[in-house]
């Protein structure tokens, strides 16, 4: 029997664990995240620990680890919109391979809805790659919806995200 998933907000001591997470993420799916491998990786230790650090503190961030045997294997973050705090962003989604299909990325949204709603956000929005995908699939089986807006991934990209959200006032 394979051990249960769980859920657990980052630690201030949990910045190198969430380095390795997030430059794997970024090395398994390139075209899912605004940011690059090249990028990211050059990233001095003192830039992830003060990233984790600081998200950590702040009542507006929300980074969660799903975690089997007290091993990360799935990260998202939340963050309440800087101009509307009645929406929060949802990014960094990613499960390890060898763990999807295990329902760690519903438990990852999950975290994710509990933080929004003890926060009295009204909505969830992220974006994701368009089309028929695992990724969509989940957002849709949690109750995400597309709102019809596309945009490239970044600058440059010609890979299209559409904008999906959980209208988490009418979900109650």
């Amino acid at each position: 029997m394979r051990s249960a998933i769980s859920t657990r907000r980052l630690l201030a001591e949990d910045w190198p664990a969430y380095r390795d997470l997030r430059l794997r993420a970024l090395a398994d799916a390139p075209n899912a995240f605004g940011s690059l491998l090249t990028y990211e990786q050059p990233r001095a230790d003192s830039d992830w620990r003060e990233r984790v650090a600081t998200a950590v503190a702040a009542p507006e961030q929300c980074p969660v680890f799903a975690v089997r045997e007290a091993v990360p294997i799935g990260l998202v973050w939340a963050r309440l919109d800087s101009d509307d705090p009645a929406l929060a962003h949802v990014f960094q989604m990613w499960v390890a391979p060898e763990h999807r299909g295990a329902g760690a990325g519903m438990h990852l949204l999950d975290a994710v809805i509990d933080w929004a709603h003890a926060a009295q956000v009204g909505a969830l929005e992220l974006r994701v790659a368009t089309g028929d995908s695992p990724a969509t699939r989940l957002y849709m089986r949690a109750g995400f919806r597309v709102t019809g807006e596309l945009e490239p991934l970044r600058q440059g990209s010609a890979i299209q995200t559409q904008r999906m959200r959980l209208d988490l006032r009418s979900a109650d």
